[in-house]
């Protein structure tokens, strides 16, 4: 039976999602809209073709949430599927309840990028992807489940506020350490500890996000809570380094 998938939006993380889906998915007619100019060997279509698949995957930022369900429902086929894969939950879901209240849906989000699958050569065995919420028939998204986990993929279900909560506490907590590294221009050396490779690992792996990061701390409102808590752990343990007594300089 065909199956037709659309992507809208095609920038880091919509390409990896399209080379994803000509992996494992060959099976199924993609169609990808974008307002880029389109890369050699990557055909574009119209927003309205698009909008007319069996699923339409969103990797648009968070903040085009609203506008790009507003433009695409008209053209949605009333058993359309909109798939959300956005870093945060409820937020999405929440535009995507009110823009659509009586149509499926499936939120999720993939906790990992290009990034860690080049790292892994390809390997998804044992990558988590967090289900927060759907709308889709018992059978249809016990098959989607099904084709997930028999690629390798791990689904760990919660509700959006709970993933929001940890992902604060979490990825969030590594971007913002990342960009205060990396702001602070730190840089490897010739006598890197293990630890120090560790951290300047997790800094390259957000070096380049600076645009999400700044949209999830937006748009998730546990991160304000996390940036309080990390601000007064780091006054208290800077606090306490600066008020250590310098030793002699003869060691006396």
């Amino acid at each position: 039976m065909s199956f037709s998938i659309g992507l809208i939006g095609y920038g880091h993380f919509g390409a990896f999602l399209h080379a994803l889906a000509q992996r494992y998915l060959p099976e199924a007619e993609l169609k990808i809209h974008s307002g880029r100019r389109s890369p050699d060997g990557v055909l574009f279509f119209s927003l309205e073709e698009v909008a007319a698949c069996d699923a339409v995957v969103l990797t648009v930022p968070i903040s085009a949430y609203a506008a790009t369900l507003e433009k695409i429902s008209p053209h949605m086929r009333p058993d359309g599927i909109v798939v959300d894969v956005a870093t945060v939950k409820k937020y999405t879901m929440d535009q995507i309840k009110q823009a659509r209240p009586d149509l499926p849906f499936l939120a999720t989000h993939p906790m990992f990028g290009p990034e860690s699958y080049a790292k892994r050569a390809g390997d998804v065995s044992g990558l988590r992807i967090v289900i927060t919420g759907h709308s889709l028939e018992r059978d249809h998204y016990a098959a989607v489940c099904r084709k997930l986990t028999d690629v390798g993929f791990q689904l760990i279900e919660t509700s959006a506020d709970a993933h929001d909560r940890d992902l604060a506490e979490t990825l969030f907590l590594t971007h913002y350490i990342g960009q205060v590294v990396a702001h602070g221009g730190f840089e490897r050396t010739d006598i890197d500890t293990v630890s120090f490779g560790f951290l300047m690992d997790a800094v390259d792996s957000v070096r380049h996000d600076g645009d999400l990061f700044q949209e999830v701390c937006r748009f998730n409102p546990y991160c304000r809570q996390v940036i309080d808590r990390f601000d007064r752990s780091d006054q208290h343990v800077r606090n306490a380094m600066l008020s250590l007594q310098p030793s002699d300089k003869n060691g006396a």
